[in-house]
């Protein structure tokens, strides 16, 4: 729960603003999704954190609340093919920008990501997602959409436990690597990926 979320300096000046978090940064497969979120000025809902201190049964529920009640709201998925032709922090630092240049607010907040190329009043906010409404907001619906897309994916290619790491370097995801090879969902550009896909090369130019 955020005591006094952000948006209350802006709200009380009668401005509008969007909230901006991604979520699978650090994964080595599967997308990124990058979210934002403008809710009515006002808007108070005492349940909405933080997406990494919820439960997954929470940010479920939340995540229907938040499209409800939002004014607005987007969700971009950054496949891994751009991920690893522009780097991860590139690759979110654009998305951010598309959603923030196209929503419809007076003020923009980050969680940390700076933005030069907005055509809007902007600030990062350092631990954003434990401060700013919008911005846990739109770290549920990133997370909730990244961890739907992960469980799909587990359903075709059941033999790497996408559905429990979500594809995150754990011991048993890299050991699933190592054994089924890649697939087209991981980052060739993420270091275990990178090692292997270079043995790979190695073996076959031989």
């Amino acid at each position: 729960m955020l005591d006094r979320p952000l948006e209350h300096d802006y709200w009380d000046q009668n401005q509008s603003v969007l909230g901006m978090d991604e979520a699978g940064r650090g994964p080595i497969a599967g997308p990124l999704m990058v979210a934002g979120v403008i809710f009515p000025k006002g808007y108070h809902n005492e349940l909405i954190d933080d997406s990494k201190k919820l439960s997954e049964k929470k940010r479920e529920a939340l995540f229907k609340t938040i499209i409800q009640d939002a004014l607005y709201y987007q969700i971009l998925v950054v496949d891994e093919k751009t991920i690893d032709k522009k780097n991860i922090y590139r690759a979110t630092q654009e998305a951010m920008m598309e959603i923030a240049n196209k929503a419809q607010c007076d003020f923009v907040l980050s969680d940390a990501m700076p933005l030069p190329d907005i055509d809007k009043p902007f600030q990062a906010i350092v631990k954003g997602d434990q401060k700013s409404l919008s911005i846990a907001a739109a770290s549920i619906l990133a997370k909730v959409t990244r961890d739907r897309w992960m469980k799909k994916l587990d359903e075709t290619y059941p033999q790497y436990g996408l559905a429990k790491h979500k594809g995150y370097p754990t011991k048993a995801h890299i050991e699933a690597l190592n054994q089924y090879g890649l697939q087209d969902f991981y980052r060739r550009s993420y270091g275990p990926v990178k090692k292997l896909e270079e043995i790979r090369l190695f073996v076959s130019a031989k």
